[in-house]
């Protein structure tokens, strides 16, 4: 069937129409309360605008950047200190200790525009002007300080500033050679020898003349 009739085939009773008015009518409702609802201040943040809200975000981001960078620098020190001390050990091994290739031992001769003698060696390996100060020298507060035998770091030295020049001498401390501290192992340039590494225990006894010293620049 055609025409206007067909327009009106499955006409809507009145119960109908009204189950969709409601149903109309509740969407609306609903959709207000949620507007009233997401309009409402977070109870986290109250009535702050978005951008505190913002800033407190980035606030701890803040202070741990400082706190990284606070520690990186003490962490930065610090290695510029391990690498001074380390270049000392680096620079006494130029001189080949304990091999063929040593320097040999001389208060006369120089290698390098150093004298071949322990305070000569010494002062090479702290980078000191050529040809270097003698041992006595390397004792002044221009170059060194006095410290405790049980402060000793590498790089560090031990000497024995008193007497003459062929009773003088001066080592540079690497490490300890046991737990009980009764010896330690060290770079020396020895009478008759020349450069040597080995075990030491210079200063460890009571009244040893031998005492120790930190270098200025380490």
């Amino acid at each position: 069937m055609k025409g206007k009739h067909a327009k009106n085939r499955f006409p809507l009773g009145p119960r109908a129409t009204g189950a969709l008015f409601g149903l109309a009518f509740f969407g609306v409702v609903a959709g207000t309360a949620q507007a009233s609802i997401g309009s409402e201040s977070d109870p986290g943040t109250g009535s702050r605008s978005g951008d505190q809200i913002a800033a407190m975000e980035v606030l701890p981001h803040k202070q741990k950047g400082a706190r990284d960078a606070s520690r990186e620098k003490a962490e930065a020190e610090k290695s510029t200190t391990m690498d001074a001390r380390s270049r000392v050990i680096a620079r006494a091994r130029t001189w080949n200790p304990g091999t063929d290739d040593r320097v040999r031992y001389s208060q006369v001769r120089s290698h390098n525009g150093y004298r071949a003698d322990c305070s000569g060696f010494v002062s090479m390996t702290l980078g000191l002007e050529k040809p270097g100060p003698n041992t006595q020298g390397l004792t002044s507060s221009r170059y060194t300080e006095r410290i405790d035998m049980d402060d000793l770091k590498k790089g560090d030295l031990v000497m024995d500033a008193q007497g003459t020049n062929t009773t003088r001498h001066v080592v540079i401390f690497e490490k300890w050679a046991n737990k009980d501290r009764t010896s330690y192992w060290a770079y020396e340039q020895r009478g008759r020898y020349g450069t040597d590494y080995r075990e030491r225990d210079y200063g460890l006894d009571s009244g040893s003349q031998y005492k120790a010293y930190r270098p200025k620049n380490l």
